[in-house]
């Protein structure tokens, strides 16, 4: 199956809704979708990936994403915790991708992480979770504009539910740098919202018939 630069792009975006729905979901809940959420972590340890289906292990990969962004465009049933960490996201990535020192340790450490998800098997092994948070923490936590997380403020204290929101949260970073990478500009995004959104539609459709 192939794809346009257009449906690239949405396809990237769908990743970063994807990733900043299961950080809502761990903060408010506890708990995400178990398969978006390996999904996600997938994708940031895919670091040669030819192309964008690929990153995301195909259009399955960013169900949840697309369901997302497509919400968040229609604008009825729209999450404003969701646009604010997004656009948030999208501004932190600028700022990564001018530190040289800081973006060649977060790669390091990605190729670290993706060591560690051979051995176990798995990208969402608890260990590989707590590498991905460590490296959030230790590269992008500290740029500004920093990501505010809000929810259940008892669950927001539990150390292991921290980690799984940082990872999350470098896989919102992760998609923010792809959808750059192939020509996503906020302009871009911001004309093209009903182009967005019939395509995201569409890949939406193609999901389901692959999964049928």
């Amino acid at each position: 199956m192939t794809t346009d630069r257009s449906e690239e792009r949405t396809l990237a975006l769908a990743g970063l809704f994807q990733a900043l729905a299961l950080v809502r979901a761990l903060a408010t809940q506890g708990q995400a979708d178990s398969s978006a959420y390996a999904a996600s972590l997938s994708s940031v340890l895919r670091i040669d990936a030819p192309d964008t289906l690929a990153v995301f292990g195909g259009i399955g990969g960013v169900r949840l994403g697309l369901q997302t962004l497509i919400r968040q465009i229609e604008g009825e049933q729209a999450d404003g915790m969701i646009t604010r960490m997004a656009l948030t996201v999208l501004r932190i990535e600028r700022r990564l991708m001018t530190d040289g020192p800081r973006l060649e340790h977060l790669q390091q450490g990605l190729r670290d992480a993706q060591r560690q998800a051979e051995h176990f098997g798995s990208p969402d092994h608890a260990s590989v979770i707590a590498r991905l948070a460590g490296l959030y923490a230790e590269t992008v936590s500290s740029l500004r504009p920093r990501v505010l997380v809000t929810g259940n403020a008892q669950m927001l204290n539990q150390p292991a539910l921290v980690e799984r929101i940082r990872a999350a949260l470098l896989a919102a970073v992760r998609a923010a740098v792809l959808w750059r990478q192939i020509g996503g500009t906020q302009w871009r995004l911001l004309l093209q919202r009903k182009q967005t959104l019939m395509l995201a539609r569409g890949l939406q459709s193609r999901a389901t018939l692959d999964q049928g």
